[in-house]
């Protein structure tokens, strides 16, 4: 049964796992994540722009990564001080050194792919990405947290799946496979509160909640109660600080790039569906 679930979860795209507070990177960006809730509109911008340029970032100055993120100068150097790192070069030097290792990790996978080729189409770009993409999450995944996951949906008394908006298609082919199996499997479909289901949930069920920008509240608000009872909880989603991250007792981060593709798909729906931002974070 075990072989299942591991066969499954791969096959959706794979994805880094951590436990709370634990990053796959480095402590700068462990804490990044832990600390988000501490951190002021400034900072949070700081912490966005260094983890959607870890590649680059490093090796800018405080002043041009001020600019870039659209803070002060001063501002920076709090960033660091937050982090109890004296001086933004010591800032610099923790994500160069978390750079150096996500790059050796990498060279496999670079060293039997071409680069510098332009993609001939649409399909062979979107098809290149998702290779990219899953490469890249295969690197990072934690075998035994992957492993312990899985060893907790066997085990789960009940399983809740929270699936919102543009996760619904995932979660709804979880809530098949994982009924098929187990029968103890449901997907919450109340959109407002906390579904009637969940009122009684115990320690012995376990919650899988998705969660992609853009992040809805909703799905923020249910964690929020499964965590004060005390049920554990899977997130998967898009982004190491996104608001679904200090909920999960595992997180699932599925390393994705928006091929252009989705863009223009996600153009279309956005000019022809009405908005619900105030349901989105």
């Amino acid at each position: 049964m075990k072989e299942f679930f591991q066969r499954s979860w791969i096959a959706r795209g794979g994805g880094a796992l951590q436990k709370e507070g634990e990053s796959v990177l480095a402590d700068v960006y462990e804490q990044m994540i832990s600390k988000q809730n501490q951190m002021s509109k400034s900072q949070l911008k700081i912490a966005n722009y260094l983890i959607d340029h870890q590649e680059t970032a490093p090796f800018l100055t405080a002043s041009k990564l001020a600019k870039n993120a659209e803070v002060g100068e001063a501002t920076v150097v709090r960033f660091a001080f937050f982090f109890r790192i004296q001086r933004v070069p010591d800032l610099q030097r923790h994500m160069q050194e978390a750079l150096q290792r996500k790059w050796t990790s990498a060279e496999v996978f670079a060293s039997t792919t071409e680069h510098g080729d332009e993609p001939v189409d649409t399909l062979r770009e979107v098809l290149a990405d998702d290779i990219n993409n899953l490469s890249t999450t295969l690197q990072q995944i934690d075998v035994k947290e992957f492993e312990a996951v899985i060893e907790d949906i066997i085990q789960a008394k009940r399983i809740y799946i929270i699936a919102y908006r543009s996760a619904m298609s995932v979660g709804l082919f979880l809530e098949f496979y994982l009924d098929l199996v187990l029968q103890n499997t449901e997907m919450i479909r109340s959109a407002d509160g906390v579904p009637e289901h969940l009122i009684d949930i115990q320690k012995d069920d376990l919650v899988i909640a998705f969660g992609f920008n853009r992040y809805t509240k909703r799905t923020v608000e249910v964690l929020k109660y499964v965590k004060q009872k005390d049920a554990k909880t899977v997130v998967i989603t898009d982004h190491m600080l996104s608001p679904l991250v200090p909920m999960g007792i595992v997180n699932y981060l599925q390393l994705q790039k928006l091929t252009p593709l989705l863009t223009h798909f996600r153009h279309l729906k956005a000019s022809s569906v009405p908005d619900n931002s105030s349901n989105e974070i």
